[in-house]
């Protein structure tokens, strides 16, 4: 497994990346949170003590050797909405709301949050570019995979064959049941290609987000895509699950950056 270890934390790191690309998911190790956060809960929206989180967030920038005024982060919605960070984003300014963000700005560190949801980390290593999403089973559904790299496309000038994309710890198919009225709003947006996505268990229906995230990305005409293959509702030992822990839980940060 890609994990390594710094100042007590321990995170995930792709390596489909370029060596000028700075990744990582941290685990729920090495912060200051009591349960039901233990320990490096990133979210101050859980009811964690917001002091706590921020000191949390420090630890986990500098173990990475990143500036804790680097980060741009927002407020997760389950939308398409897209940011395009220009420089760090001052954080007595209230977050913008939106689930994409980009930077071409090696000094801006890019942090999002996550519990289950699928992270998806995206470079074009000859535009310079990098940005993370976020894609539950609703901005999956809305397409927020296509909406990223059209966004590179029409922001930065990307082409597809040259994007790599990094699909991070989330739930996996085995942890994940979805109600049927969900079920159909699949079969209508992946056609035939829903039984990839959408399997029956015990009678039970199951959706594997990885492989419908990765179905987007494809149709776009990305052909670089590494999936880490993490459940997050599996690793509790690892990684916060809001469906595993019956939403009494923390946030998961994912950092990227160009250096």
């Amino acid at each position: 497994m890609p994990f390594n270890q710094s100042d007590g934390l321990r995170f995930y790191q792709f390596d489909i990346f370029s060596n000028n690309v700075l990744n990582a998911v941290f685990t729920r190790h090495g912060g200051v949170s009591p349960a039901p956060w233990s320990s490096l809960n990133l979210s101050i929206s859980v009811g964690d003590d917001p002091e706590r989180v921020a000191q949390n967030r420090i630890r986990a920038f500098r173990a990475l050797g990143r500036n804790p005024a680097s980060i741009h982060d927002v407020w997760l919605v389950h939308s398409t909405d897209v940011v395009f960070a220009e420089s760090p984003r001052r954080l007595s300014d209230p977050a913008p709301k939106a689930d994409i963000l980009f930077t071409d700005n090696p000094d801006v560190s890019l942090f999002m949050r996550f519990a289950d949801c699928v992270p998806l980390f995206f470079h074009d290593p000859q535009k310079q570019v990098v940005g993370i999403a976020h894609a539950g089973w609703m901005g999956t559904l809305k397409g927020v995979a296509e909406v990223s790299i059209q966004a590179m496309q029409a922001h930065y000038g990307s082409a597809p064959q040259d994007i790599v994309v990094g699909i991070g710890p989330s739930i996996g198919v085995d942890q994940y049941e979805i109600g049927e009225e969900v079920a159909v709003q699949f079969r209508e947006k992946y056609g035939a290609d829903s039984e990839k996505i959408i399997q029956m268990r015990a009678g039970k229906i199951h959706l594997d987000l990885w492989t419908a995230n990765v179905l987007q990305l494809q149709k776009m005409g990305v052909e670089q895509i590494q999936v880490s293959g993490l459940c997050t509702a599996t690793h509790l030992d690892d990684w916060y699950s809001h469906r595993a822990e019956k939403g009494r839980t923390g946030r998961f940060g994912a950092l990227l950056a160009l250096v």
